[in-house]
């Protein structure tokens, strides 16, 4: 089982190191292909990227933060990533697209807020 670190941001690896977390493999981008199951990865990957490391076994933490307007666009530091509540949250994505062996998705319940 291996721990991904998925950022191209120097900012978020400092504060990766700072946090003390556990990370064998970092790298700039990921290739699902390398997952095996029982592994996580740790970024802010593509929803689409997201399902293929829940697809092939692996769990997915999402670092997340609150990042105001005007600080968007820039270079986060460690201590900006603090200041904007950095935080790891894991999630179970799921793609609603229809397996190879199915020619319509599975019927899904209609959301409340549909009419």
């Amino acid at each position: 089982m291996t721990t991904y670190f998925v950022t191209r941001h120097p900012g978020a690896l400092d504060w990766a190191t700072g946090e003390g977390l556990a990370v064998e493999v970092m790298v700039t981008h990921l290739d699902p292909e390398t997952i095996q199951p029982g592994d996580t990865v740790i970024g802010t990957l593509p929803i689409h990227l997201a399902a293929q490391v829940y697809q092939r076994g692996g769990r997915y933490l999402h670092l997340s933060l609150e990042i105001p307007p005007e600080q968007r666009g820039r270079e986060l530091t460690a201590a900006d990533l603090r200041q904007f509540g950095a935080r790891l949250e894991a999630y179970r994505v799921i793609s609603d697209v229809a397996p190879p062996d199915q020619t319509t998705p599975e019927p899904r319940a209609t959301p409340p807020y549909s009419k």
